[in-house]
């Protein structure tokens, strides 16, 4: 199912993550309500593309409302693309650290299947620079919870979908809290995080192959197994 990219997906790819990132930075509230963009040439020069990249970017902007241009004086911000904070508040027991695994195993699995269906040489590669982190502490007996969440979000952004890693990035700091529970637990067992990583590597492939039931059935099973480990362990 590997297919090397021709010229036109590489360029659509690259205007993908242009799209992406200024797409999280004005949902993020980075920029105010009518503040106007960078010019197209300050927003190649920041991104390393070219300017038709970076055209192809904020026209999907407009296309989702986000932005509106005025004619010479450039792309602004509408108030319509701006948001209040999800209401996930802090985490503050137990209780609330297995509700938040409830609910990646309802999000992650579907995430990880349209990954599998929609997934860039760009995103495959953001996924395999994490797993790469995870594979070299994993070597030295060491869980690497940034590198672990890296490589959840790269999933949630392959998925093309931006509703996924807008949660996913608001539920950072729990998140965060469960992975480092979770790899303080495996290294009570002697295999523990190696058979994490391997389950990582296994999600990856079945991504990077572009099987989207496979990719949900492991990414369920790791998230299950994970949630499990933490708490009965």
């Amino acid at each position: 199912m590997n297919q090397r990219a021709n010229p036109a997906a590489q360029r659509k790819s690259l205007a993908d993550v242009v799209f992406e990132k200024l797409y999280r930075s004005i949902k993020s509230g980075a920029y105010e309500a009518d503040e106007r963009l960078p010019t197209e040439h300050d927003l190649a020069a920041e991104f390393q593309v070219s300017r038709p990249v970076v055209r192809d970017a904020l026209s999907k902007l407009r296309e989702q409302r986000l932005i509106y241009s005025r004619q010479g004086a450039g792309s602004f911000v509408r108030q319509l693309g701006m948001r209040e904070p999800l209401g996930f508040g802090q985490l503050e027991n137990l209780a609330d650290l297995r509700r938040c695994y409830e609910f990646r195993i309802v999000l992650e699995p579907a995430g990880a299947a349209l990954a599998a269906e929609r997934r860039t040489e760009a995103h495959l590669e953001n996924i395999a620079t994490a797993l790469e982190s995870m594979r070299d502490a994993t070597a030295r007996h060491r869980h690497r919870e940034d590198a672990d969440f890296n490589f959840h979000f790269a999933i949630s952004e392959a998925s093309e979908n931006g509703y996924f890693w807008t949660a996913f990035d608001a539920l950072k700091d729990h998140i965060a809290v469960g992975m480092q529970f979770h790899g303080r637990s495996l290294k009570l067992t002697e295999t523990g995080l190696d058979d994490v990583y391997a389950e990582h590597v296994g999600i990856f492939q079945a991504i990077r192959d572009q099987q989207p039931e496979l990719a949900r059935q492991r990414m369920e099973a790791h998230l299950i197994g994970s949630r499990d480990r933490l708490f009965e362990g």
